[in-house]
């Protein structure tokens, strides 16, 4: 019998290295707002997997799916003014 031990070993032995990045973890906190807005949305869709949709569920996706997209296009609007120098366009 093999031992997973080893292979665990083996995995876990760059560890340290696999650390995410300052300028990652800066990225992905940018990100957290549409990434919260898609787990609503998410979350919308989930409740209504056993049943039929009610016009409150109904509601409810339509406001995540547009809280969604307003969080995708405030980060696009962000990300694109960052990188243009003296926010010319």
């Amino acid at each position: 019998m093999n031992h997973i031990v080893t292979v665990q070993d083996a995995v876990t032995a760059f560890a340290d290295f696999m650390e995410p990045t300052k300028a990652e973890l800066d990225a992905i906190e940018q990100e957290m707002p549409v990434i919260l807005a898609d787990v609503d949305l998410l979350d919308a869709h989930i409740v209504t997997l056993d049943r039929t949709p009610t016009e409150v569920d109904e509601r409810r996706i339509r406001r995540a799916r547009r809280r969604a997209l307003a969080a995708r296009v405030a980060l696009v609007n962000r990300t694109t003014g960052a990188s243009v120098p003296g926010g010319a366009a």
